[in-house]
């Protein structure tokens, strides 16, 4: 790599982070792009080199924070070795459900983003071929779990937008119940869902 390239990417870096850290600080409505180059370091053109707008830088930082949460939960998971598959949906589920429990801050800037879109994303970002693998491993595994071949993306477009907004809904705004009393109801739908 060059020193111009590593020039661009420690200042994509730095925007990015810095981003990050007001956005979860002053919330995104309340941070301008002013503040954005000010904490960065870099002139505001800079900026627009790389991002179209704060809501552009937004929509990345969520790909990339859901994307390390994903990761972070298939590989606690992964190695737990639960014989029956709805189970190991259950643990992953559980997983992502205490890491947002921990950290609210991350959950509202999240916001109700943690979707199937925002998951389709990632795995068409060309940089994250492990989301995509997931997403393969997750299909194969509903599969072998007897769901048909024509449901799965369904059943997954289904079980993500479920966990994401029963996650805001109970863990933010405690509704309909908090979380811990909603997760014996998710889990119960969950396992009729992924069993066939």
């Amino acid at each position: 790599m060059s020193k111009l390239e590593k020039n661009k990417e420690f200042k994509e870096k730095a925007l990015f982070n810095s981003a990050y850290e007001l956005f979860l600080n002053k919330g995104i409505r309340n941070t301008a792009i002013s503040d954005i180059v000010k904490k960065a370091g870099v002139a505001k053109g800079t900026f627009y080199l790389y991002f179209k707008d704060k809501y552009d830088i937004c929509d990345k930082i969520i790909i990339e924070k859901s994307s390390e949460l994903i990761k972070e939960a298939y590989n606690a998971v992964d190695t737990d070795g639960h014989s029956d598959y709805t189970e190991t949906i259950i643990a992953f589920t559980d997983y992502i459900i205490e890491y947002l429990k921990q950290n609210v801050i991350l959950l509202t800037l999240v916001h109700k983003n943690l979707s199937w879109g925002l998951f389709k994303k990632a795995i068409e970002d060309e940089r994250n071929k492990e989301i995509e693998f997931i997403y393969e491993d997750l299909k194969k595994g509903l599969k072998e779990n007897g769901l048909e071949s024509q449901d799965l993306d369904e059943v997954l477009f289904m079980l993500i937008e479920l966990i994401g907004s029963i996650c805001y809904s109970s863990i933010i705004h405690k509704e309909p119940r908090e979380i811990d009393e909603m997760k014996p109801i998710l889990y119960r739908m969950i396992r009729k869902m992924v069993k066939k």
